[in-house]
């Protein structure tokens, strides 16, 4: 028996690093006020967490590894160190992951950011030498080895190195962890570079790699790896991936820590086979205590569950956001279509001088500058009412309404009964809007500053009106209106076939009238278009992309059981046939169509972790998805992530209900040239 500070410790092989008599702590950093986010290391910490308590490749008992996320003071993040290091017979291993500062009042100290840190306010961030003295101050800890991943990070070594600058390797001894039988540093950059953080969606690079060679093993390697071993084959993988500022991993070894035997190398050893009978129990801390009573007693911070299944604690104390690639494939992934950015139920059962927010079935931008987006949005109840609405920015929504306009007859009297107003386009100079009606159907103008109509009704074709005079099925008529950005075309979109059209194996025949004419003046009805929607879709929006017949076109369809599905195609009339004097689209030929380019499924972007949609919505498979009815296209982005994208909005109509949501979502674009 050897004794430590008071305390008997069984002396395990010393060429193995035991799993169960040491214990980790993984840190990380990702949520910031002040600093840029860094969203890859929540995907570090549940990675790695999970690589080092598979039995396949390390196996720490999950009582064990205490995750620690977000710690919003010092002691916050120390405090948890030293709570584990109490635990540990073997050897304690810390990870770090977050942003790295340096000291420039203080001989270029490195600083372990938290979520409130500021550059050039050490005071606000955590001294690494504070962490190398937790690490090293408490506990009967054999062996300690410490992991870092942030920016100058090999800066730690050269001050654990002393004032010699020229001590290397073994040399270079780890002064602040004298009096244990070794120590082990690995940093994810040298002291004066960048690490790298490229996807939100994946960890970090160094962090990634470490992870892969802890999955995958080395083909060529011995049965079991030490940290130095696994330290070359990153740096190696790192290396191969050629960044374009150089990210050269660095470690430092005492008394041969780097050599021992840590994890299975599961490229050459067979998979474990489960023992028979009952599993064991797993075994206890001597102390009792655990890294999260120590955190939430101590500052609050949330701190890993010392309870199996562990791993799965950081989605749920902190969950990833509803944003990310639109997929569904697998090629969306290497070149995406639409990205999920953002979205907001804000507006949501709300009201504004007594008028309540509801029935949201179109939306059309306003203006888009630097302090945000203002938009209008037409709600399609009685009366009648357009809501000026501030949204924010694409990537951060906060959606605010201003008091509505009341939609009237030129004389000022409200429309008798159910307007339905379902299609809204804002004209040349941004004082008159142009809105389509399900009742009777009409297109009409409005003055936006009076609400008053300006005018007589557009002509509508006899065939696309309700019965007797044409085959629009009742209550499925204009429900989408798009202006050309010259203005000299109108699109009105039905919303389902006329019954003389019918469908397409499932697949509805969708009639799309342009009118022509010019900006502020009458318009005229000239070429119908068709084009098939997807299976068992409805069209609910347009926007025209271009002069040449390019447009966007929402489409909706709900199943009983299943809930509101949402696409969003991309349509061109180029090529198309007018169909305005062909009685019935039935077996028409295949040439007839609009040739169309689907864009996206709601269905198919992330909805996030747990609590990341507030509100379900009426899609079984993904809570982010509602009935969605509006849709609006802002200007192409100059520079940037989204350089040469276009911002979409997207707004639910909750038809007045309280089992339905007003929701506004926000996604970059990348449309077909």
């Amino acid at each position: 028996m050897t004794v430590h500070g008071g305390t008997e410790a069984t002396v395990a092989s010393p060429a193995r690093i035991d799993p169960a008599r040491s214990a980790c702590v993984l840190i990380g950093v990702d949520d910031y006020t002040h600093l840029d986010p860094l969203r890859s290391v929540r995907h570090n910490l549940v990675e790695l967490r999970a690589a080092l308590a598979d039995p396949e490749i390390w196996g720490i008992p999950e009582e064990r590894i205490f995750t620690v996320a977000n710690p919003t003071t010092p002691a916050g993040l120390v405090g948890p160190i030293r709570e584990a290091a109490d635990l540990t017979e073997d050897t304690l291993i810390v990870y770090y992951a977050g942003h790295g500062l340096l000291d420039r009042h203080d001989g270029q100290q490195l600083l372990l950011t938290l979520p409130g840190s500021l550059e050039d306010w050490p005071d606000t961030c955590v001294r690494s030498g504070d962490v190398r003295r937790a690490i090293h101050g408490t506990g009967p800890a054999r062996r300690r080895v410490l992991i870092l991943d942030c920016c100058f990070s090999g800066r730690v070594l050269t001050e654990m190195a002393g004032t010699d600058r020229g001590e290397q390797g073994g040399e270079m001894a780890l002064r602040t962890l004298r009096g244990v039988e070794g120590s082990y540093v690995m940093t994810s950059a040298a002291k004066d570079r960048p690490s790298h953080a490229p996807d939100p969606k994946r960890c970090t690079v160094f962090t990634g790699a470490l992870v892969d060679v802890l999955r995958k093993g080395l083909p060529d390697g011995p049965e079991m790896l030490g940290l130095h071993a696994l330290f070359e084959a990153v740096r190696q993988r790192i290396a191969d991936m050629k960044p374009v500022v150089p990210q050269e991993p660095q470690d430092e070894d005492r008394n041969g820590v780097g050599g021992l035997a840590f994890v299975r190398n599961v490229a050459v050893l067979p998979p474990l086979t489960p023992p028979p009978g009952p599993a064991a129990a797993p075994p206890r801390s001597r102390t009792g205590i655990t890294v999260l009573a120590l955190a939430a007693a101590a500052a609050g911070l949330a701190a890993g569950l010392a309870l199996p299944g562990a791993v799965d604690w950081w989605h749920a104390a902190h969950p990833a956001p509803a944003t990310g690639v639109c997929g569904g494939h697998p090629a969306d992934a290497e070149a995406p279509r639409a990205v999920l950015l953002d979205h907001s139920d804000a507006l949501d059962k709300k009201n504004v001088d007594y008028e309540e927010i509801k029935g949201l079935s179109a939306l059309s931008l306003v203006s888009e500058g630097e302090n945000g987006v203002e938009a209008l949005a037409l709600a399609d109840n009685m009366p009648g009412l357009l809501f000026p609405l501030r949204l924010g920015t694409p990537f951060d929504l906060n959606p605010v309404a201003d008091t509505a306009r009341t939609l009237r007859h030129a004389d000022g009297t409200e429309f008798p009964g159910w307007y339905d107003g379902e299609g809204l386009v804002i004209e040349e100079g941004g004082r008159t809007v142009l809105i389509a009606a399900e009742t009777g159907p009409a297109i009409r103008r409005f003055d936006i500053a009076t609400g008053r109509q300006l005018g007589e009704d557009f002509p509508i074709p006899g065939h696309l009106r309700y019965w007797p005079k044409g085959s629009a099925q009742t209550g499925r008529s204009i429900e989408s209106l798009a202006l050309s950005p010259d203005g000299r075309h109108l699109y009105a979109g039905w919303e389902a076939p006329l019954a003389a059209d019918g469908d397409q194996r499932g697949r509805p025949l969708i009639r799309i009238q342009r009118y022509t004419g010019e900006p502020g003046g009458s318009y005229e009805p000239d070429e119908q278009y068709v084009y098939l929607a997807g299976d068992g879709m409805n069209l609910v929006e347009l926007v025209a992309l271009d002069n040449e017949g390019g447009l966007l076109a929402l489409e909706r369809e709900y199943t009983s059981g299943l809930g509101t599905s949402i696409r969003v195609v991309q349509v061109s009339l180029d090529g198309a046939r007018d169909v305005s004097e062909t009685d019935s689209l039935y077996d028409v030929p295949a040439d007839v169509f609009a040739e169309e380019t689907p864009v996206l499924s709601l269905a198919a972007c992330p909805a996030g972790g747990p609590g990341a949609v507030a509100t379900p919505g009426s899609n079984t498979a993904n809570p982010l998805v509602d009935n969605v009815e509006g849709m609006a296209v802002g200007k192409e982005w100059s520079s940037g992530e989204y350089k040469g994208w276009r911002p979409l909005y997207l707004v639910s109509d909750d038809n007045g209900s309280g089992d339905q949501i007003t929701r506004l979502y926000s996604l970059a674009l990348r449309l077909k040239p």
